[in-house]
C-alpha cells in the first residue's frame, strides 16, 4: 500500500509539473496582448502593427469573411481607430489558450471583455462585449481572431443616431 501511495504521489507530481509548462509563455503572451490593446486604446496603429507576424491568419467579426492576413488586419485596426474615439477595453478575464489537436494549454491566450468607445461621426457611445484569441509565433501575434456582434453594434449606432436626430429636430420645431 505504501508503494502504491508513493507511486501515485510521483505520478501526480509529474502530471502537475507537466501541466504548468505553458504558464511562462501564457503570462508573456498575455502581457503582449494587453500591450497591443493599450496601443489600440491610444490609437497608435503603427506601434500595434509591430506586434503582428507577417504570416498571420486572423478571424474577422464579419459574417462570411474567410481568414485574413496582415493587410486586412491593419486596415481593420485603422478603420476602428478612424471610426471611434475614447476606446477602452475592460477585460472580464484572461484564460490560457489550448492546442486545437491536443486540447492542452499551449501558451496562447484569450480574453473575454467589453470595448467601450464613442462613434466619431455620431457621438453614440457603445459597449461591445467581445472575445479575442491570440496565438504567437516568433513573439508576434500569428493566429486568432475577434468575435463580437459588429453588425449589431453598427445597427445600434444607426438607431441611436436617428433617435438623437429626431429629438434634435423636435426641439428645433418647438423653438
Amino acid at each position: 500500500m505504501k508503494q502504491l501511495m508513493i507511486a501515485l504521489l510521483v505520478l501526480v507530481t509529474l502530471i502537475s509539473c507537466e501541466n504548468n509548462d505553458y504558464r511562462p509563455a501564457f503570462e508573456k503572451n498575455t502581457e503582449t496582448a494587453k500591450a497591443y490593446f493599450k496601443l489600440h486604446e491610444s490609437e497608435d496603429a503603427q506601434a500595434m502593427f509591430e506586434y503582428l507576424h507577417p504570416d498571420m491568419e486572423w478571424h474577422m467579426p464579419v459574417y462570411g469573411t474567410p481568414l485574413v492576413g496582415i493587410d486586412e488586419v491593419k486596415a481593420a485596426v485603422q478603420g476602428y481607430q478612424d471610426a471611434f474615439d475614447d476606446m477602452s477595453f475592460v477585460a472580464d478575464y484572461w484564460l490560457p489558450g489550448v492546442n486545437t489537436e491536443t486540447g492542452m494549454p499551449d501558451g496562447s491566450t484569450r480574453v473575454y471583455g467589453t470595448w467601450n468607445a464613442t462613434h466619431t461621426e455620431t457621438g453614440v457611445k457603445v459597449a461591445l462585449t467581445a472575445y479575442h484569441s491570440f496565438e504567437f509565433k516568433d513573439g508576434k501575434i500569428h493566429r486568432g481572431g475577434d468575435w463580437f456582434d459588429l453588425g449589431g453594434m453598427m445597427n445600434f449606432i444607426a438607431q441611436e443616431a436617428s433617435a438623437n436626430a429626431d429629438t434634435e429636430d423636435a426641439a428645433t420645431d418647438q423653438e
